[in-house]
């Protein structure tokens, strides 16, 4: 998508610019870009091509919406750098757990060695000598047995996330789940930075390209891809209708940024709503990496600091049962 965008914007037309992907993509990948090209002079639209060649939902929607407001070079460079950050984020985190999993890992066969096979020996000892056990034997210990109490509280939670998402959740609409979602602590604000960026970027586009805001909430709504969207648009242009404002309506719906009503009103104020969306969704990029930043800032010392404290105490446990039998002694 990114290759295609730059030559789109090169002077290539759509055809010539995927055909030239032949040259960069390993043989895999050029029985997709035959069939991408077959389907083009077949006169089948880009954004259902892509969807038949299964890429992602969010960047198809970028490539429809840019079908209706024309600049589909810029469309394509923007989704694919959006999710090529977003994939950035996602494998810096997962690259982030590895080092914790494995020392989680090593640590707790540790623990398991020293639970099951020392510490029992050590209290055995201290029986025979009268010597009290010392206190981070007797916290591992403790550990070791509602460990077990812990697992079966995670299993139960789990079930019953399960049954309440077959049960109850899958009967919302898009909408309600996804008002639901951004209720959530943590998850939530991630998710409401996400739909509101989608939002404002697409819409910035469809305005741009010279629509009006109702012919630009068509296009939302028209595109059954995306439901979510789709439902929203719906309730947008049936409000607007009745003689509503954009802002007015947009400040009830909670998941969107608040801020985005603001720059909704500000921006037709100014007469340049686009620009102003356009604006604000490179806004909405920029605070999510912040917020992905501080996460992983957070998140790796816990887990360094979690592990450097069970090492201690499984240290501690060891060597002083030591120090309490010289004493014996």
């Amino acid at each position: 998508m990114q290759r295609t965008g730059e030559l789109l914007s090169h002077g290539f037309s759509l055809s010539e610019a995927i055909e030239s992907l032949a040259y960069y993509f390993p043989d895999e990948n050029k029985a997709a870009i035959d069939y991408c090209i077959f389907q083009l002079k077949e006169g089948y639209p880009f954004h259902q091509i892509l969807t038949n060649l299964k890429f992602n939902r969010s960047l198809v929607g970028y490539v429809y919406f840019a079908e209706q407001h024309g600049d589909l070079a810029q469309a394509l460079l923007d989704g694919s750098s959006f999710m090529f950050k977003r994939n950035q984020d996602v494998k810096r985190f997962l690259k982030m757990l590895n080092y914790p999993v494995v020392l989680m890992v090593i640590t707790g066969l540790l623990f398991f060695f020293v639970e099951s096979v020392l510490l029992p020996r050590f209290t055995a000892m201290f029986e025979s000598m009268n010597l009290p056990p010392n206190i981070f034997s007797k916290l591992i210990l403790q550990f070791s047995n509602l460990f077990p109490y812990f697992l079966y509280a995670v299993l139960v939670i789990l079930l019953l996330i399960f049954l309440y998402y077959y049960v109850h959740f899958r009967k919302f609409s898009v909408y309600e789940r996804r008002s639901k979602i951004v209720k959530l602590p943590f998850v939530g604000s991630f998710c409401k930075l996400w739909f509101t960026q989608y939002f404002a970027v697409q819409l910035s586009y469809l305005l741009s390209g010279g629509l009006s805001v109702l012919e630009a909430l068509r296009m939302f709504e028209d595109y059954q891809q995306q439901p979510f969207y789709a439902s929203v648009c719906r309730e947008l242009r049936s409000n607007l209708s009745k003689g509503d404002r954009l802002e007015d309506i947009l400040a009830k719906h909670t998941v969107f940024e608040a801020e985005l009503a603001l720059i909704v009103k500000h921006g037709q104020e100014s007469g340049k709503l686009p620009q102003e969306l356009a604006f604000y969704s490179k806004h909405c990029i920029k605070y999510l990496e912040i917020k992905t930043e501080n996460v992983l800032k957070i998140v790796q010392p816990c887990l360094y600091v979690g592990i450097g404290l069970v090492v201690v105490a499984l240290y501690l446990a060891i060597m002083l049962p030591m120090f309490h039998m010289l004493k014996g002694l």
